[in-house]
Parts: structure tokens; C-alpha cells; sequence
């Protein structure tokens, strides 16, 4: 009998540090393995480097469309702007014209 109870008291003071352990492990191997963790900052490094590509693109057509609205202002239009728009989308063309499209 006193052996028994030796183990149990034994099983009983290990139960605390066991869980303890498993949980210490069970937060590691989240902070590794997790969606959030170590393995995953590759994959977030990678989206990081796409989005900066698409945000420089992004930037490179906002200054393109600042300048053309500058050119459009309305108190001092781009003479030649405006009259490359009125040919192109309006079909406003003298008959001697000759239009040669570049694209």
C-alpha cells in the first residue's frame, strides 16, 4: 500500500508540471508553425515585396493622370492636349488632316 501511494503522490506532483510543459510546448510550436509565426514571415515578405511593386506601378499612373489634369485645367488648357483629345474621342478632324495613330 505505501508503495501505491508513493506513486500516486509522485503522479500527483507531476500532474502540475506536465500540463505546464505541454502548454509551454503547445504556445511554441503555435509561435513556429502558427499562421502568424516564423514560417510564415516568408510568405508575408514575398506579398510585402509584390504589393510594393503594385503601389509603384500605382504611383507611376496617379502622377501620369495628375499631370494630365493639370494640362486640362480649365483656366489655362493644354492647347495641344485638347486638341488631341477632341480628335481622338470626338472625331473632330479637318478635312486635309492626316492622322498617323502611334499605338
Amino acid at each position: 500500500m505505501a508503495q501505491r501511494e508513493k506513486i500516486a503522490g509522485l503522479i500527483r506532483s507531476a500532474l502540475g508540471p506536465g500540463f505546464a510543459l505541454l502548454t509551454l510546448l503547445a504556445i511554441a510550436g503555435y509561435a513556429v508553425l502558427g499562421p502568424t509565426g516564423v514560417l510564415a514571415w516568408g510568405e508575408y515578405q514575398t506579398a510585402l515585396d509584390s504589393r510594393e511593386m503594385q503601389l509603384a506601378q500605382l504611383e507611376i499612373k496617379r502622377d501620369a493622370l495628375k499631370n494630365r489634369v493639370q494640362l486640362l485645367d480649365p483656366n489655362g488648357a493644354d492647347p495641344d492636349l485638347i486638341g488631341e483629345l477632341l480628335r481622338r474621342d470626338v472625331n473632330v478632324v479637318h478635312p486635309d488632316e492626316i492622322i498617323v495613330p502611334l499605338k
